[in-house]
């Protein structure tokens, strides 16, 4: 296999000793979306639990999600809900308004597996596991693809798990992977297949709206949330790992769904109208 490692960044290089600050991320994030690229990635041993807990034994059950640190995890969180909720929300909702688009889905009758579970798994499969293991996914995209159509319950999800999991034992028994000219070839389109993979993830929540006789032009503009948080769960699936991403895109979902369900268990009437 090619090596895919390039130069180190600030991030890498910061996680060879302690743990890089949140600038430090932030700057490797706007970096790394204007130059897409594969390498580097956060070391597992740099993070490793049992380093976290040396020291710090009332926090280490914080300090690892899906690869992350969790203050800085918290930070990402913040940050997103931030953007959304002060400019880009707003923003899609005006646009919405005025374009004559209506929401589709009643937000008020999603369930937490719905949001919390099931659509961050399978998102994050579709559109951001093949990031790192292209190989893999051209034969696990179709499974989960097939699984987007489905309607979210239980069953479903252990329907897609044993037929990703007997998927993957048959190419790890197989050992199957690319030659290396398709790797070399998939390295440098990376950038290209990283911003379609973002743009193909907002766009597929046009779904959630009536568009009717909306204008095209408009359609951007609704999705700006969802292409700016796919743009920092993209990044964080590459450096830390797709694990690291659907925790992100779980914890991102479960806020809105814990406000609406305060509005409506103390104040039921600030969702009249």
């Amino acid at each position: 296999m090619p090596d895919m490692r390039g130069p180190r960044s600030s991030l890498n290089a910061a996680s060879a000793g302690e743990r890089p600050r949140f600038r430090e991320e932030f700057a490797d994030f706007l970096a790394f979306v204007k130059r897409p690229r594969l390498a580097p990635r956060m070391r597992r041993g740099a993070y490793s639990y049992r380093r976290l807990c040396q020291g710090k034994p009332r926090y280490a059950s914080l300090e690892w999600l899906g690869g992350a640190a969790a203050p800085r995890f918290f930070c990402w969180l913040l940050v997103l809900w931030g953007i959304n909720l002060l400019l880009l929300g707003p923003l899609a909702a005006s646009v919405a308004t005025a374009s004559g688009a209506q929401r589709r889905l009643d937000v008020l009758h999603l369930s937490w597996f719905h949001v919390v579970v099931w659509a961050p798994v399978i998102e994050e499969m579709v559109f951001r596991f093949g990031l790192r293991r292209p190989a893999a996914a051209v034969w696990l995209l179709p499974v989960m693809i097939a699984a987007m159509l489905m309607r979210p319950s239980f069953a479903a999800a252990v329907s897609v798990a044993l037929a990703c999991g007997g998927i993957a034992g048959v190419l790890a028994w197989r050992r199957y992977r690319w030659p290396r000219r398709w790797l070399r070839r998939y390295r440098n389109a990376f950038p290209v297949i990283f911003h379609v993979a973002t743009l193909a993830f907002a766009l597929l929540h046009l779904f959630n709206f009536r568009l009717g006789s909306t204008a095209w032009a408009w359609l951007p503009l609704l999705v700006l949330p969802q292409w700016a948080t796919g743009l920092v769960l993209g990044w964080m699936r590459v450096r830390f790992g797709i694990g690291a991403s659907i925790i992100l895109h779980a914890c991102f979902n479960a806020g809105p769904m814990a406000l609406l369900w305060f509005l409506q268990t103390y104040a039921p009437g600030a969702l009249d109208g």
